[in-house]
This record gives structure tokens, sequence and C-alpha cells, in this order.
């Protein structure tokens, strides 16, 4: 897939997000990037990632700091996906939804319980 159309995945899995947490998006820069690197990319199939500081810890100093980082990661993405359109959607919007719910304070255990 192209990266274009990738990202474009990526925007509509954004775009359709709930209305509450597409209000309350801020401070987030989205990054489409094909493979983990370094130290991310050890032992594991890594399809997105967070970086930042979480709504539920920031403070009130937290407004002149640079953006949270989410990066999607295209490559194991379509590696897991195998050629299937309908399953690429699906994993690039719970992808999507999974880094977000970070941004939101929501850890992976707390996620691994809610069944998402």
């Amino acid at each position: 897939m192209e990266q274009d159309e990738f990202e474009l995945l990526v925007k509509e899995a954004i775009e359709n997000l709930p209305p509450f947490f597409k209000e309350k998006l801020e401070n987030i820069d989205l990054v489409v990037e094909d493979w983990p690197m370094g130290k991310y990319s050890r032992g594991q199939m890594l399809l997105g990632l967070y970086q930042g500081v979480p709504k539920t810890v920031r403070s009130g100093g937290y407004t002149i700091s640079p953006p949270d980082k989410i990066t999607i990661f295209k490559g194991p993405i379509e590696y897991i996906a195998a050629g299937d359109m309908d399953s690429l959607k699906q994993l690039v919007k719970n992808t999507v939804q999974h880094e977000i719910a970070h941004h939101f304070g929501i850890s992976d255990k707390r996620l691994r319980e809610l069944g998402k």
C-alpha cells in the first residue's frame, strides 16, 4: 500500500473517533513510520507508540510543552494484515484508538481488561 493511502486510513480512524474523545485531543503529533527503530524494535511486533505525558498526569505548566507523539507503524500492520484490506483497516483503527487511549491515561493493562 502506498504511504498516502495508509495515512488516509489513519486520518479516517481519527475522524471516526467518538466526538467526546476527538474534541479533547490536543497537543498531539500523529505520524506514520515504516517500522519501529532502535529500542522500540526489540523482540516485538510494535504497531503503534505513544510518547508523551498522559492528560491524567499533566499539570498547569504543561501548556508550553512540545506535543505528545503518536506513531503508527505501517510495516508491521501490513505484515499482520497479510494483504487483507479489511484486516488492515481494522488494525489501523484499533492501533490508533489504542495509542489515543494512552494519551488519555489508559494503561495497557486496563485496555486488556476492557478488551481493546
